[in-house]
């Protein structure tokens, strides 16, 4: 494929994927990128909030108003670490998570990706894993300027 198509399609997906999760966090009452970083706290947590700004590509600053908008809307909490009293985690309280809109999804790329032999999955996840670890990096640089 020509540079130009792998932008396009770049573009495309990225559009697809921020509305859906405008989408999501519009049903939740949330912004699209709290709703993101609830789902991670809900996969990772408890959670500090510099690990919360590793996951996300965000700054310190950036994910403690994030922290408090959660917190505010009931969805999110903050634990002293019982194993240092010093640290603070983040947790899920378990509200707001909308399970018939991720089903739905899972449901319908599960399909998309059983089209693909097993190497196709492997290289379209070793792609995947790398436009990740790009976008965070990317992020990282945009919200630290």
């Amino acid at each position: 494929m020509s540079e130009s198509r792998n932008a396009d399609l770049g573009r495309e997906l990225s559009a697809a994927v921020v509305m859906f999760h405008e989408a999501v966090g519009a049903r939740l009452g949330l912004r699209a990128s709290d709703q993101r970083a609830l789902a991670l706290i809900s996969r990772h947590g408890p959670i500090t909030a510099g690990q919360l700004a590793e996951h996300t590509g965000l700054t310190p600053g950036a994910i403690t108003g994030m922290i408090d908008r959660l917190e505010r809307a009931g969805l999110a909490s903050r634990n002293a670490d019982p194993a240092d009293r010093r640290r603070v985690l983040i947790s899920s309280t378990g509200k707001g998570g909308d399970s018939a809109i991720f089903r739905d999804l899972a449901e319908a790329m599960n399909a998309v990706t059983s089209r693909y032999t097993e190497s196709e999955q492997r290289l379209i996840a070793d792609y995947v894993t790398r436009t990740i670890s790009v976008l965070r990096e990317q992020t990282r640089k945009l919200t630290e300027r």
